[in-house]
């Protein structure tokens, strides 16, 4: 599984790749997590607000910090 997560590198960017890292350990699943910080590398997948998150090449959060919940909600989906 391949999530990014896109942002500048601010707090609430930070938060969200805390939250995603939870939600990981949470299920036990293995996946590569990289930041994206760059304007132009995030504008690419039509995001024009951060933090957002990317599993697998699919936008599922934008300008906000997902809850575990919702996390959790999105690697199930990929399971």
């Amino acid at each position: 599984m391949d999530i990014k997560i896109l942002g500048p590198g601010c707090p609430r960017c930070e938060q969200t790749a805390e939250v995603v890292k939870s939600a990981l350990a949470e299920t036990g699943q293995k996946a590569d997590i990289e930041k994206v910080t760059k304007t132009m590398d995030i504008a690419s997948y039509g995001v024009l607000g951060t933090p957002a998150v990317v599993i697998n090449g699919e936008v599922k959060c934008v300008g906000k910090i997902p809850s575990t919940g919702e996390v959790l909600q999105w690697l199930g989906e990929q399971q």
